[in-house]
């Protein structure tokens, strides 16, 4: 179902990228995927339900974008005939009292300290100028390659490799490579489509951490996203907290991203 509408409300657009990333995400990968991996997702309503038991990462199994609780309560059936940890994720401040009471009557707890939603403009400021980590497109006979630094980013198993090379060279997705010389040392994707990017898939190989790898990438895709049209772009990250430093949270910030909302994490 997806016919938003005054009595059913769309998702914020942040959220919307997203959930077409997964959504798209999950087009791309659901054919190659062995079948015993039971990926598979729903599009409702601007927002999507998906589900990857074998991933162990709560953007694969959770609910993302719903606004109404009789879209929650369909959403919700179908994750509990799903396999493994499942999550819906909500922005708590901005969900209307009829979603805090679903919520409520569901008796589902928080899990973890939730997720930031970070925005930038194209034209806020200036595109940060050239990194000094060189960065370069994932060209399509590397997309194994580039889906196996994914899931050792991740901590997927390799069984999940497909998941990610699945979007290299895909239309709507631009994937990057950080280098040390010619060779790989981090990933990112960005999922682009109207004005609206999504940037993910940030990972870095334990050795070449905190020396600007990531940044690099986050420039490179902005660019990319710029010239393609692109004017508001989205990323996650965990809340940051002063017990816990958040590197990702801190790069973002430093490239002109700024933090617009926080989405908890229910377990289902």
């Amino acid at each position: 179902m997806d016919s938003c509408s005054s009595d059913y409300p769309c998702p914020t657009k942040e959220d919307a990228i997203e959930a077409k990333a997964f959504i798209d995400l999950h087009n791309a990968a659901r054919g190659q995927l062995a079948d015993e991996e039971r990926f598979e997702c729903i599009s409702m309503n601007g927002g999507c339900t998906i589900s990857l038991p074998s991933a162990p990462a709560i953007g694969l199994n959770r609910i993302l974008g719903l606004t109404d609780s009789e879209d929650l309560d369909e959403a919700y059936n179908w994750m509990r005939q799903r396999l493994g940890k499942r999550f819906l994720q909500v922005n708590t401040d901005a969900a209307s009292d009829e979603v805090r009471r679903w919520i409520q009557s569901k008796g589902l707890i928080t899990y973890g300290p939730g997720w930031a939603k970070l925005r930038r403009t194209t034209d806020a400021v200036s595109l940060p100028s050239a990194a000094a980590v060189k960065t370069r497109k994932v060209r399509p006979d590397e997309a194994q390659v580039f889906g196996a630094m994914m899931c050792a980013g991740f901590g997927f198993p390799e069984s999940l490799t497909v998941l990610w090379a699945a979007i290299v060279g895909r239309d709507g997705w631009s994937c990057f490579y950080a280098l040390d010389g010619d060779t790989p040392v981090g990933t990112g994707a960005m999922f682009a489509s109207g004005s609206f990017a999504w940037l993910g898939g940030g990972t870095t190989v334990p050795s070449f951490r905190n020396r600007g790898a990531q940044k690099a990438l986050i420039q490179a895709r902005l660019q990319e996203g710029a010239d393609r049209g692109v004017s508001t772009f989205v990323v996650e990250t965990e809340v940051p907290s002063a017990e816990k430093t958040n590197i990702s949270n801190a790069n973002l910030a430093k490239m002109g991203f700024v933090h617009i909302y926080n989405r908890s994490n229910f377990l289902l």
